[in-house]
């Protein structure tokens, strides 16, 4: 058995207590293990980190990295595609393309290079399952795996107007174990389905859903319930309704307290937190001390940030109404799709300016999340890649929490007013880098049940990170001297040095069998393929895991 050694790093593992120890770490068999008893023994090979930084790999919670409208992105902006960098073939990688949406090959080397070893997709309409799994097949060296859309599926709010908790519960799990899902998410719960029939949004959480007769809030609370009854390793993965209008916050805030205690993430929760009017561009502000004083008190909420960066980027929701919203706003081109009985979609170019007062402010509030939480093991590193910015931004993000003055810098060169409507300027926190390693790595995994994610102890995956420490603290993230993924030496100073598939994570909760021919019968009369296709089968997969449940 090849045994590797971790030799001499300044080790930081959060979970393990672990703040900046110099200790060794021996890996094998694709896990970390104990240190031989006999201090004599000799590992096959010694990596020296002497005087380097050592974390566990890097864990992306929520980004959009495969399935429809991560498609439909990448073809909409060829322009900048033409003119960004260019990932070129080597005897180990194939090509691909940059822009704010990488092709396949590119993001998984991308994620791998910047010291990621574990992405999920947080947005797949089911009937796209299949698909999914190709694409990841071809996105390399990750770990990865996928949330499914539920919030709006037909059956989903049948059972709900029906009163059904037991056949709802078993219909979210039916479909987990169909798609190779991992999560149960939720988008503008009620809101995409009024879009879908007809126009419109849902204007708060008891706004009715034509058809149905039900409320975002009965959505909520109903797959919440559901998702914990089935013993989810991660929570239902909740994108609030009215996110980026002034005044959202009220919905958001109302949407935690709906939950009555039940666990859940609040996904991006940056474009949740504004304040204002609707009608009023001028009065939009930040609403984040509000918001984070209810969330710091409440442990069933966890969230990711969506942090906003500077520059080009494409927005892509499973929020059609909101996909239109942008459109109106910055008239740029604009793609929108239905997936049947399940969920839509909206693809929108955009450009945040640091000269635009929203923009800015947007920036602004994002930072004043990961501020104000009090625990960091309750918030994730995020930028709703691509909604927000690249995830390539997170080193700059990393950077931003850990000085103060480089905020202070940019406060200065944003639109004046930026500082009349939040309270970033008056906020001197600094993260440590034990902090950083919990919400880029720690905190994540926890969030998502992944117990042998996120940490080095014994046990655990080996998933490696190896920086070069630099008073440039952006430099030193963008660039890990050594990334090992599954035990496997992958990039050395930013050169791929292994690549494999990666393996998928998914969960296969049990359920009630008996529910399946009533799904079939309701299947079968509304959709445009057969029962019997729908389903992923194992076979069909490449390597994977099963996460399990927690009952």
């Amino acid at each position: 058995m090849s045994q590797l050694k971790i030799s001499g790093g300044t080790v930081y593992d959060p979970k393990n207590g672990v703040d900046g120890v110099i200790r060794d770490i021996w890996i094998e068999n694709g896990r970390v293990v104990a240190a031989p008893t006999d201090a004599n023994q000799k590992a096959h090979r010694v990596l020296d980190a002497t005087g380097l930084v050592v974390m566990p790999g890097g864990v992306d919670m929520h980004c959009h990295i495969a399935g429809p409208k991560v498609n439909t992105a990448r073809k909409m902006m060829p322009e900048t595609k033409r003119l960004a960098e260019k990932v070129h073939r080597t005897p180990l990688t194939r090509s691909g393309t940059m822009g704010s949406v990488p092709s396949t090959f590119a993001t998984g080397y991308k994620y791998a290079g910047m010291g990621y070893t574990t992405a999920f997709d947080a947005a797949i309409p089911p009937l796209a399952a299949r698909h999914v799994h190709e694409e990841f097949g071809d996105t390399p060296i990750i770990d990865k795996g996928f949330f499914v859309l539920v919030g709006n599926n037909h059956y989903v709010l049948q059972q709900i107007r029906d009163n059904e908790p037991e056949k709802l519960k078993g219909f979210i799990g039916w479909l987990l174990n169909a798609a190779k899902g991992y999560a149960a998410k939720i988008v503008n719960p009620g809101g995409v389905e009024i879009w879908k029939s007809g126009g419109g949004d849902a204007a708060g959480l008891d706004s009715p859903v034509d058809h149905f007769g039900v409320t975002p809030r009965q959505i909520v609370t109903g797959v919440a319930q559901a998702a914990m009854d089935l013993g989810l390793p991660h929570p239902v993965h909740i994108h609030c309704n009215n996110l980026g209008l002034p005044g959202n916050w009220q919905t958001t805030l109302a949407t935690m307290q709906a939950l009555e205690g039940r666990r859940a993430h609040l996904t991006h929760i940056q474009f949740h937190s504004y304040g204002g009017n609707p009608d009023d561009q001028s009065t939009f502000c930040s609403e984040v001390p509000r918001l984070a004083e209810y969330f710091n008190t409440h442990p069933n909420l966890t969230t990711d940030v969506g942090q906003v960066l500077f520059g080009e980027t494409t927005s892509m929701t499973g929020d059609g109404p909101l996909g239109y919203f942008l459109h109106q706003v910055y008239g740029r081109k604009w793609f929108s799709s239905d997936t049947e009985m399940e969920a839509g979609c909206g693809v929108v170019p955009i450009t945040y300016k640091d000269k635009s007062r929203v923009h800015a402010l947007q920036w602004a509030i994002g930072l004043e999340w990961y501020l104000l939480v009090d625990d960091p093991w309750r918030v994730a590193m995020s930028t709703d890649h691509p909604n927000g910015g690249s995830f390539l931004a997170y080193p700059e993000i990393i950077a931003l929490l850990m000085d103060r003055t480089r905020r202070e810098e940019v406060l200065k060169r944003v639109h004046p007013k930026v500082k009349d409507g939040c309270t970033l300027v008056d906020l001197k926190r600094e993260y440590t880098l034990n902090e950083i390693a919990i919400i880029t790595r720690a905190a994540p995994a926890r969030m998502l049940g992944l117990d042998r994610k996120g940490h080095l102890g014994i046990g655990a995956d080996a998933d490696v990170t190896i920086y070069t420490p630099s008073p440039d603290i952006q430099r030193m993230f963008e660039l890990p001297r050594y990334v090992i993924h599954h035990g496997e030496l992958v990039v050395e100073q930013g050169d791929i040095r292994k690549t494999f598939e990666g393996k998928l994570l998914h969960v296969a909760p049990s359920y009630d069998e008996s529910l399946v021919g009533d799904i079939q019968t309701w299947f079968e009369k509304y959709y445009s393929i057969q029962f019997a296709n729908y389903p992923v089968d194992e076979s069909y997969l490449h390597e994977h895991e099963v996460v399990a449940t927690r009952r």
